[in-house]
């Protein structure tokens, strides 16, 4: 059982972001929802994302790896770093999938039967104008009340990002058999494809 809450409003419904960052270079994007094989995954097929990578932030290049972010007491966060074009895909439309398909940011330091701090619920802001919009963002959505329980969300600056071991990277495309991928990813691609069909690649 994934223990996840369901928003009350359809994906695609979610608000608009009343401020949003104007189209510049390549942007870039760290977000932590949970284990990182199933954001990576959603993230992977939108139009207008130029790379995704699996990686760690939040805690030290000394303890910078998988079995030891597990433990759950290096102050990382698993997170995907998604490099974008802003002309095809805004910061503000990489969070409301962020927000309403990707993970849930109502629960604290978990996802569904992950738990831990690595699994909390964050955004890594590269600058100002990133942490002004996801707060702002996620008040708006607190307003709307588009979930039963208050967002828990993070925002946190991005200090370091550490990628994460090879075998992590585009994780679920590689192993769609795999239990995990099969249960928890897939629905959440899916899902993507079902709300945002406009923004998917190839559409």
């Amino acid at each position: 059982m994934n223990f996840c809450a369901v928003p009350r409003v359809a994906p695609e419904d979610f608000p608009e972001l009343a401020e949003d960052i104007a189209p510049g270079a390549e942007g870039v994007a760290v977000l932590a929802g949970g284990c990182f094989w199933c954001v990576d995954a959603v993230y992977r097929q939108l139009d207008g994302v130029l790379q995704v990578t699996a990686g760690y932030a939040g805690g030290t290049s000394e303890t910078a790896d998988y079995r030891t972010v597990c433990s759950g007491t290096t102050g990382h966060a698993e997170v995907i770093m998604v490099r974008f074009d802003p002309s095809r895909i805004t910061f503000g439309q990489i969070l409301k999938v962020f927000f309403s398909v990707a993970h849930d940011p109502t629960q604290l330091n978990r996802q569904g039967n992950d738990t831990g701090r690595q699994y909390r619920s964050a955004i890594f802001y590269a600058d100002d104008d990133q942490r002004r919009v996801a707060a702002a963002y996620i008040k708006e959505l607190d307003a709307a009340k588009v979930y039963g329980d208050k967002i828990v969300t993070s925002l946190e600056p991005l200090e370091t990002f550490f990628e994460a071991e090879d075998y992590h990277q585009n994780y679920a495309a590689l192993n769609p058999d795999q239990p995990y991928i099969a249960h928890i990813s897939m629905p959440k691609v899916a899902k993507v494809r079902k709300h945002f069909s406009d923004r998917v690649k190839g559409s």
